[in-house]
Parts: C-alpha cells; structure tokens; sequence
C-alpha cells in the first residue's frame, strides 16, 4: 500500500508499505480523504509541530475518513464496505483523566499522526489504515468521505465552545480565519451566539467568514485595534491562530469578567502575555485541548446537514500529488481545507 511518509522539513516521501491484516478487535480501513491539518503542515515545513519533533519517518493526517475493507473476530460494530468517519484517538481508559472523563487529557493517549511520542504515532495519509472498532464512527452512504473527514476538526471546535460554557445569546471574538477558526464560527452559530467577530491578517479568510455568516470581520493587519469597536468588550474570545500576539489581543478585548478560550497551538517555548489584564479583569482563560465525546456530534451534525462545511473544503489532490497538496493548503489566500485523496 502506499504511504506519504515525512522524512524531516519538506521532505515527504510516497512510500510503498506492507498491508496490516486486521486482529480481534481490529477494522481495515480503505481511506478515502484525509484533510491536511495546521499540525501536518508544521511537521511537513518544519520537521516538528510546538514541542513535538519528527525524530524517525512519520505518517501524518488524523482527519481521515474511508470505507471498511476488512474485520477482524469479535467486530460487531461496522461490516466491510460501511463508510466511517475515524476517531483519530484511543484513551487508555485507566489514568485519572480518562477515569474522570476526560479522555483527550489522557497521558498514554494514542492518536494518529502524531510524533509527541517515540515511536511516533502513524497517522491515516495512506490507502489503509488499522484502528480499533472504537475508532470508528458509521456515516450514512450519502456522505461524501471528502465531508466525513471534517468530524475531526469539527470536533475540535465544538469541545472549543463547550468549554466556553454559556454561549447563547452572548458576544464572541475568534481570533484566526483558519479552518479552526472557520469551523469555531460555525460552532457558535449553532450553539446560539448573538455576535461573532473574527479577525485574521488576511482578506480572502475574513470574507470566507463573513460569508459563514460572521457579523464582523477585522483586517488586524491594517488596523491592529479595529477589535475594539466593540464597545464593552466581548463575552468570549476563541483563539485559534496559535498567534501570541492573537491572544493578547483576545485578552485586550474582552469586558472584565469574560472567558478566552487558548484553541491554537502557540510556538514552541515560553510565550510573554498581558498577564495581568487576566487579573485586573478577572478574565477565565482557559485552554481547549483536542476533544472527547464531541466527536460523536460532530459526526451527527454533518451527517444530518447541521452544519455545512462545504465552502471550507477549497482543493483536492491524489495520494500521488500530496507534496503539491500541503503546498496548497499552506496558501491561505486562496484555501480553507485541502484534502489528501486516497483510492
């Protein structure tokens, strides 16, 4: 089978691998789509992702969805030729944090893609994949695995905003247009806020968010303060630029007494903050990590056409093409999502 294999910064390599064989309580999966992550695309350019570094060949992607080739004993969950949308994690089940459930804190935590441990954690660019029946999450034949695929980035926002906590009929900043950012603003739009800004350094993302229905959008760019304008300061602030200078505006233009919710990975190392408008303020920061049962939702809501997600996904290339695809979905001018297509 083939895998996109990265190697070190730029330097991703379409190798030929031996093909898994299901075990008991294993699913082979035939991927089908995968969506280039801001993880992948840090591991690709830069060899690492935060703290994370690509310390022996890696196979990225976690936002994967495909067709159930084969099972193994004991699987009664999904048969061969289901489509699945895939949970990128396995929570040990035994740690405080899965037993105080909160399995995406879990220490021992599997997820794919990922190289925050040694030996890496293999990700799903790549035509199979084993997981374990857990993993996967049946979607109807309707879908589109180019759709499925978004349940794992969906999922990331909507614990976002639950970790907000009230957010019907409250005032809301997102700081980055990014998918996450994208993805945070339709969230809230479901979750009932009043008002949502968002704010990037880039035109074309603003008006891909103005046209998801943002009822503001800032250029910071040009005008570093235009956040401002909001007169008594936002209820809520979600940032997910993984910008230090992002989250110290968030924290600038929030009203005293708000929640600024840390959704982006920051640069690895100490980052400095205006630490005591947090105290002056009162502000509740606090940081989303990944995700728990929202995957099942986030599932759900595609599924059901809840949320449409259609105007983020702006490329596709083949297996065959994916150097040219992390190229692409690097260029935020012109691309939301771009997805790795397998099959």
């Amino acid at each position: 089978m083939r895998a996109c294999v990265i190697h070190g910064a730029e330097d991703l390599r379409l190798e030929d691998r031996p093909e898994p064989t299901p075990g008991p309580g294993e699913v082979l999966l035939a991927i089908r789509a995968g969506g280039i992550c801001g993880s992948d695309l840090h591991y690709f350019f830069e060899g690492r992702n935060g703290d994370f570094v690509v310390r022996e060949p890696l196979v990225p992607g976690h936002e994967v969805a495909g067709e159930v080739a084969a099972i193994g004993p004991g699987i009664t969950r999904v048969a061969p030729g289901d489509r699945v949308a895939v949970h990128p994690g396995r929570a040990c089940g035994q740690c405080r944090a899965c037993k105080e459930g909160r399995g995406n804190l879990c220490r021992n935590v599997f997820f794919l893609g990922s190289a925050s441990r040694f030996p890496h954690m293999q990700g799903g660019f790549s035509d199979f994949l084993l997981v374990h029946e857990s993993q996967c999450h049946p979607v109807s034949p309707k879908l589109p695995f180019t759709i499925a695929a978004f349940a794992e980035p969906l999922a990331v926002c909507l614990h976002a905003v639950s970790r907000a906590g009230t957010v019907l009929g409250r005032t809301a900043l997102i700081t980055g247009a990014g998918p996450i950012g994208l993805l945070t603003l339709l969230s809230l739009r479901r979750a009932g806020a009043a008002h949502i800004a968002v704010t990037d350094m880039l035109d074309p993302p603003l008006a891909l968010a103005a046209s998801l229905g943002a009822d503001a959008t800032h250029n910071v760019a040009a005008d570093p303060d235009s956040p401002a304008r909001a007169p008594e300061g936002y209820d809520l602030a979600f940032e997910c630029s993984g910008n230090p200078a992002a989250l110290s505006s968030s924290l600038r233009h929030v009203r005293p007494g708000a929640t600024v919710v840390q959704v982006g990975t920051l640069p690895p190392g100490g980052v400095t903050i205006p630490g005591n408008l947090v105290m002056a303020k009162e502000i509740d920061l606090r940081g989303s990590m990944r995700f728990d049962t929202e995957f099942s939702h986030a599932v759900e809501c595609l599924d059901r056409g809840l949320i449409d997600v259609r105007p983020l996904l702006t490329g596709t290339r083949p297996a065959s093409d994916a150097v040219a695809a992390f190229h692409l979905a690097r260029d935020r001018r012109n691309h939301a999502k771009v997805q790795i297509l397998f099959g």
